[in-house]
């Protein structure tokens, strides 16, 4: 039966979660039409050296998931106290965490884009971006923390509406630094980076005006206690390491993609924004999934936490069915608006074919694992479900589809996500064990 007053709870939070990601991804597809017109050797730089910042994000959005396990169970609970310091704990281990990633990304440009591609002009195309891309580790990093809370509390619009003026920045300094517009030097790939720099620097100063704004002053702590800490690592070592190595297995489908041909990389790199686009639009509810079950659970409503929960299932289900509709009439049109061979606009369509297929269980997979199991804190569930989709399954079906039977781009692309399927069914059943139920302390 269906339930009004939950359904407007999940897309007050879900619309605008979903907004604020597609529109950053219509606006990283229009960045990366406008590298596009630079060719193929900057298409696939920018995809080998933006894979430290694709890595970092993930395991940034593992800390955000902790935060929000904690901040929406302590807002369950009326325990703001414990909030505040939830809050402060994140977001120094956020600062940690991008410091290592910028000295990484700053100290080995050159050997990081060898390790992908020996193609010498892929390799210097990369460095620019890659000597560039760090400074916006850390800014990003306490935006995406503060913006947690921000969330939890019921402004969910507010994170919208920085993510627009940080696109809507990004893309217009991208127009006049990459092709040198209004008297400024063309400066290509990198000015990209540059570009990103000064719009993440924009979305950390006004998101962290609207935290204060919405909290007031805060007491910073970061004393849990003994037990506190224990819990509050066993929920953050496994997600973190988790969606670290997770993205070091899509790192290693990358450096297959590499082998294959700067064709192939290239092409695999166009069909980024658009899975961007298609999975942000339901990113919402993995979101909302996170916040409100979180809420059930800290309020230690079981039964109206797992009810609410297989309708989340449902409304991603659906929705993903119609974007995977859409996408196989509209992939020719997108594909055609880059200034590329005619063998890349082949190869990108029929990647966005099989993208299109595996939408459905890549949504569920989202929802279930990022959002509704996650929210009870034990998060080694989910480690070890994606850990053996990814290592068991993925990287091996890569390694050997690619490498040794050198099949298309698009077999082995194909044939390594069905990793998806097998973590799905694994979901499912720890979904209807439910014991992933459980209420932090």
């Amino acid at each position: 039966m269906r339930n009004r007053s939950f359904e407007k709870e999940v897309m007050k939070i879900a619309i605008p979660v979903a907004l604020q990601s597609m529109l950053q991804s219509s606006f990283s597809m229009v960045d990366q039409i406008m590298v596009g017109q630079l060719g193929e050797k900057s298409i696939a730089g920018i995809e080998i050296a933006g894979k430290p910042s694709f890595i970092y994000s993930f395991v940034l959005g593992a800390i955000a998931a902790i935060a929000g396990i904690m901040v929406s169970q302590y807002i369950g609970k009326g325990e703001r106290r414990q909030e505040e310091k939830s809050i402060c704990i994140n977001s120094l281990i956020t600062v940690i965490v991008g410091l290592i990633f910028f000295a990484l990304a700053s100290g080995s440009s050159s050997a990081f884009m060898r390790v992908f591609t020996g193609d010498e002009g892929v390799i210097v195309e990369g460095e620019r971006y890659l000597r560039l891309i760090g400074w916006t580790f850390i800014p990003m990093g306490i935006t995406t923390i503060l913006a947690v809370p921000i969330r939890c509390r019921g402004k969910s619009s507010w994170p919208l509406y920085v993510g627009f003026l940080s696109a809507v920045v990004n893309t217009g300094l991208n127009y006049v630094l990459i092709f040198g517009h209004f008297g400024f030097t063309a400066l290509g790939i990198k000015g990209a980076a540059i570009a990103s720099v000064v719009s993440q620097m924009l979305s950390v100063i006004i998101t962290g005006v609207m935290f204060f704004r919405l909290y007031g002053k805060i007491g910073f702590s970061v004393s849990l206690g003994r037990d506190g800490y224990i819990q509050y690592f066993k929920m953050l070592i496994p997600v973190v390491l988790n969606e670290f190595l997770w993205t070091i297995g899509q790192s290693i489908n990358t450096f297959v993609y590499g082998h294959m041909g700067t064709s192939e990389l290239a092409a695999m790199s166009l069909t980024g924004p658009v899975q961007g686009l298609m999975i942000g639009a339901l990113s919402g509810i993995a979101q909302a999934a996170g916040i409100l079950i979180g809420k059930r659970l800290g309020e230690g409503d079981y039964d109206k936490a797992y009810k609410e929960s297989i309708w989340m299932c449902i409304y991603g289900f659906v929705g993903s069915i119609c974007l995977s509709v859409l996408l196989v009439f509209l992939r020719f049109p997108y594909v055609r608006s880059y200034q590329v061979e005619t063998a890349v606009h082949s190869i990108g369509a029929m990647l966005l074919l099989a993208f299109a297929i595996l939408t459905p269980i890549k949504v569920l997979n989202m929802i279930l694992g990022g959002g509704i199991i996650r929210s009870g804190g034990r998060t080694k569930y989910i480690m070890m479900i994606d850990m053996l989709g990814t290592w068991l399954i993925g990287v091996p079906l890569a390694l050997y589809t690619g490498l040794v039977l050198k099949l298309p781009i698009v077999w082995v692309y194909f044939i390594l996500s069905q990793e998806e399927l097998v973590r799905l069914i694994i979901s499912v059943f720890m979904f209807k064990s439910k014991k992933w139920m459980n209420t932090i302390e």
